[in-house]
């Protein structure tokens, strides 16, 4: 009985690493051929001996630089939707940080402040001159709160899409059970084992917009294949705690004008989370001088959703609120 146990368990893990090799193989394969369409959209500047991209469109006084959440693997291609609006009568950016879009992956430890000395490199050697006006989703919060504590003079406001601020992800850092499925999901990734999840890869949504041409939307997908859950979006998450620990121990950046968008879904409204979601914008609000908290129906992806109604809060809150006036140096 032990013998036959025994070879049935050998038999069952040869078929796991056969299954897993031929994955691999099937992923190679694709992301060889994939190739072929990532032909780079934007400027690659060279900081710290990798290339990040900076895609930009448009003309205007004003600049807002758009800066992608966690996961997000192809921002030129994913947020066209909203900043395609704004680039009709301002100037916008894109900056893809490493591990991102077609950025290359550094392999850092995503330190907050390696992340915002190349994100401020990147736009200024890509032709991008502060002040700007920051337009961060999700994760990207954390970088675009503590630009504006470190730098207030180069920022002239803030359009926060959904973000988590620093004080939630210091309050919910992330246990065992939850740091070892991000070092695991990398590993997924680099076997391929998305190709059998493409839902898991990219967003479904955009493939539905059509904001996209059908070659664009192959680009989009080619790009979210390669760059998937990378070494940098794991190290993003592996250190989001520390990263937003630092902003959390910098005095808040009171004299920045910030709109937060709150995305609240209909089948959520009475969550827990969606409860302490506004409960924190309100805290944060309260300690910012010029600041309007807006909240918009839908899911977290708000920009996919919601981008007429996004643009003319922001370009409404620019003229209101900010308009010309100098700020503080």
């Amino acid at each position: 009985m032990k013998k036959l146990f025994k070879k049935i368990v050998i038999y069952f893990i040869t078929v796991i690493l056969i299954g897993l090799v031929v994955i691999f193989s099937y992923h190679r394969y694709h992301l060889s051929k994939e190739s072929e369409l990532l032909d780079t959209k934007g400027t690659l500047v060279e900081v710290d001996h990798q290339k990040i991209n900076v895609y930009t469109e448009g003309d205007g006084q004003d600049t807002y630089v758009f800066m992608a959440g966690s996961g997000v693997a192809a921002p030129i291609y994913e947020m066209k939707g909203l900043y395609s609006k704004f680039s009709k009568e301002n100037k916008i950016a894109v900056i893809e940080r490493t591990g991102y879009g077609y950025s290359d992956v550094s392999k850092d430890e995503r330190d907050i402040d390696t992340m915002l000395a190349q994100t401020r490199e990147a736009l200024l050697k890509s032709g991008n001159k502060p002040p700007y006006i920051l337009v961060p989703h999700s994760i990207s919060g954390v970088e675009a709160i503590y630009w504006a504590q470190k730098y207030p003079e180069e920022i002239k406001g803030v359009i926060a899409l959904d973000i988590g601020l620093p004080s939630q992800y210091v309050e919910h850092k992330m246990g065992a059970v939850d740091l070892w499925t991000v070092r695991g999901m990398n590993l997924l990734t680099k076997i391929g084992l998305q190709r059998l999840a493409p839902s898991q890869v990219y967003n479904p949504e955009v493939m539905k917009q059509s904001f996209l041409t059908a070659e664009e939307k192959e680009i989009y997908k080619a790009l979210s294949y390669k760059q998937v859950f990378n070494d940098d979006m794991k190290n993003e998450l592996l250190h989001v705690y520390e990263n937003s620990l630092k902003s959390e121990e910098l005095p808040k950046p009171k004299d920045t004008p910030i709109l937060l968008i709150d995305a609240i879904a209909e089948q959520n409204k009475d969550s827990e989370f969606t409860k302490y979601q506004s409960q924190k914008y309100e805290e944060f609000a309260e300690q910012i001088n010029i600041v309007e908290v807006k909240e918009l129906s839908g899911t977290h992806s708000i920009y996919l959703y919601k981008p007429d109604d996004i643009y003319n809060l922001a370009i409404e809150f620019m003229k209101t609120k900010v308009g010309n006036t100098e700020r503080p140096r």
